[in-house]
């Protein structure tokens, strides 16, 4: 689909001729969601499409910070992320009583094991810039619990989120007192984010799942895209043991005569994924068959792309992550853009190359390969299991030429964190052990002993406290001259990346 840019349209300075040609342009799409669409992209004409935004701070407000502490508060007395009752009746309750938000727009759905947040951030960058105005709801957050919830390419502000909550607060409590369990952390979360996506009002929302999917509490959408990126071994206890198990909890979001994007699978979660589609009349597009990375070569800054999307190819696509499992997510969010556009299937032709490579160029992904500090060189990543801590390994080989790498590992007591290390040992010179403040940390010591088996005595270093940890790498990494180009990879969990975040002073 191609569509015309802000500057090939006529002056914004005369909205109602703007907005009859936003309309004339979307006939192809449902009448009523055309119009709704064509409201919210006249008021961003003049604008163009939103601009990547970093992870936000506190609130430079002393009250509107107090506020927002407060709304934190009585959000974490409920059942955290990892206390599940896995059921979507409490969900599906406070969406009753709200006049079912989560239908007021489209939306994309995004399941699997790893790359989730950064996929999602890429269907949002291109949906933007085809002005189309999103809501993207992801998890957990770096740093803000703002970041989840996010408008227009940007976090939420403090004081919007505050009045989110306040919104639906009494619902809240109505269907507390109707249910056998209050509803938890996240599941109010979800209804916040879908209740504001209707508010506010979005064209398009991009949800990421919390956990598996069939109960998962954002999967009370119908959405017409499901995207399934890598399914690896992870929540074990939680979605199952094995590959095929996982993807059958994962395959409960695709629902009746939707498109699946599916990303390259282990060939038994594959098969679950691709029976679900037949059982509920889906069409699949498969990464490596319809859709792919044709070529990538590393640039400054990040790589260099050749897509081939359902439409066609697109070439020259610049984007500012590293890593070969970014390239991979690119193609997969170019294909659920292009299938929620209907292309490949109801409309020939491709995307506008132009726009598609100005937005794969805005794309950020905090925590994920991110250099925060330079001399020596400092890199996040917020790999939390093996086949993560795998592609990071790749990632960082492939795009920094370290003659010296200190890892900083502060992980999850419930991860495989033995397979964790293992995938980073090759190369590690040497790692410093910590924990972050999480109630879900695995305790310093604990972790180190794992970590000597992994790595000997000789190569391990504990600091309980995640500030020691930084500056006992750094001063690893900067202790001889020959080690000029010596780095710190700081890794295990989003919570010690976000932490980390803050200690560097990156805002």
């Amino acid at each position: 689909m191609s569509e015309p840019r802000p500057s090939d349209r006529h002056d914004a300075s005369d909205p109602d001729e703007t907005f009859a040609e936003i309309v004339d342009e979307a006939t192809q799409r449902d009448p009523d969601l055309a119009v709704i669409e064509a409201g919210s992209r006249t008021l961003r004409t003049s604008s163009g499409p939103p601009q990547g935004q970093d992870v936000p701070v506190r609130p430079a407000d002393p009250e509107v910070d107090k506020a927002l502490r407060a709304v934190e508060q009585e959000l974490a007395g409920r059942w955290g992320e990892t206390k599940l009752e896995p059921s979507v009746a409490r969900i599906a309750a406070l969406m009753d009583v709200l006049g079912e938000p989560q239908r007021a727009y489209p939306s994309i759905h995004i399941t699997g094991t790893n790359g989730k947040t950064s996929t999602a951030r890429m269907i949002e960058a291109l949906l933007g810039a085809f002005d189309l105005r999103t809501g993207r709801y992801t998890s957990p957050h770096v740093q803000s619990i703002t970041e989840r919830i996010s408008l227009d390419g940007a976090p939420m502000d403090p004081e919007r989120f505050i009045e989110a909550y306040q919104d639906i607060k009494p619902y809240v409590e109505m269907v507390d007192a109707q249910q056998p369990y209050r509803l938890s952390f996240f599941e109010v979360l979800t209804g916040m984010a879908y209740a504001a996506f209707a508010d506010t009002p979005v064209d398009v929302a991009v949800v990421e799942v919390g956990m598996g999917g069939s109960w998962d509490a954002t999967n009370v959408i119908d959405a017409s895209v499901a995207v399934v990126t890598p399914i690896s071994l992870d929540h074990t206890d939680r979605l199952g043991a094995t590959h095929a198990e996982i993807a059958g909890e994962k395959a409960g979001i695709i629902k009746q005569g939707a498109t699946v994007i599916l990303a390259q699978q282990p060939v038994d979660a594959a098969q679950v994924m691709l029976k679900k589609a037949v059982e509920v009349d889906a069409t699949v597009a498969r990464e490596g068959m319809e859709f792919g990375v044709v070529s990538r070569e590393i640039a400054v800054g990040g790589q260099l792309l050749t897509l081939r999307g359902l439409g066609g190819e697109y070439t020259e696509i610049f984007l500012p992550l590293y890593g070969a499992h970014q390239a991979h997510n690119a193609a997969v969010a170019l294909a659920a853009v292009e299938a929620f556009f209907g292309i490949g299937a109801e409309q020939p032709g491709a995307l506008d190359i132009d726009t598609v490579r100005r937005a794969f160029a805005s794309v950020i992904s905090p925590g994920r390969l991110e250099v925060v500090r330079s001399s020596p060189t400092v890199v996040l990543d917020a790999a939390h299991n093996p086949a993560g801590a795998r592609a990071t390994a790749d990632g960082l080989s492939e795009a920094f030429g370290f003659s010296r790498l200190i890892g900083v590992v502060g992980a999850s007591g419930d991860k495989d964190v033995k397979g964790l290390l293992e995938a980073f040992e090759p190369i590690f010179a040497e790692v410093v052990i910590t924990q972050n403040s999480s109630g879900r940390a695995m305790d310093a010591d604990e972790l180190a002993a794992v970590a000597v088996e992994v790595f000997g005595n000789d190569r391990v270093q504990v600091e309980p406290r995640l500030d020691d940890a930084l500056e006992a790498a750094i001063t690893l990494a900067e202790e001889e001259d020959e080690y000029a180009g010596a780095g710190v990879l700081v890794t295990g969990s989003v919570i010690t990346v976000g932490e980390a975040r803050l200690l560097l002073g990156r805002h």
